[in-house]
């Protein structure tokens, strides 16, 4: 019988929150970006698949591990979540301007 390590002492909240709040901010940030990827995974996976937006999540999540873990590292898990959540603000209000910058041309 195989004993599972208790995961809560690997992963704890600040490190999921900072990485979701990294991973929102890149996606945002890089929307054309993230629209051709989510593209590719619809071409790849068929375009009925609804894990094709899911599976495009899945590197902006990894860029946004690594982001939060480097700012964890270099100024506390404190200030990545802080950080986080400003730029999640600032990328979520320059989608909003992007996106209303192309319906009004």
């Amino acid at each position: 019988m195989t004993v599972l390590p208790n995961l809560s002492a690997v992963v704890d909240t600040a490190t999921v929150a900072g990485t979701a709040l990294w991973a929102i901010a890149l996606y945002w940030g890089f929307s054309p970006v993230a629209d051709r990827v989510i593209a590719r995974c619809e071409r790849w996976l068929g375009e009925e698949s609804p894990a094709a937006s899911l599976l495009g999540m899945v590197p902006f999540l990894a860029v946004g591990g690594v982001t939060h873990y480097g700012l964890t590292l270099t100024l506390g898990g404190s200030w990545a979540v802080s950080l986080g959540v400003i730029a999640a603000m600032g990328c979520g209000v320059y989608e909003l301007g992007r996106r209303d910058g192309q319906t009004s041309e």
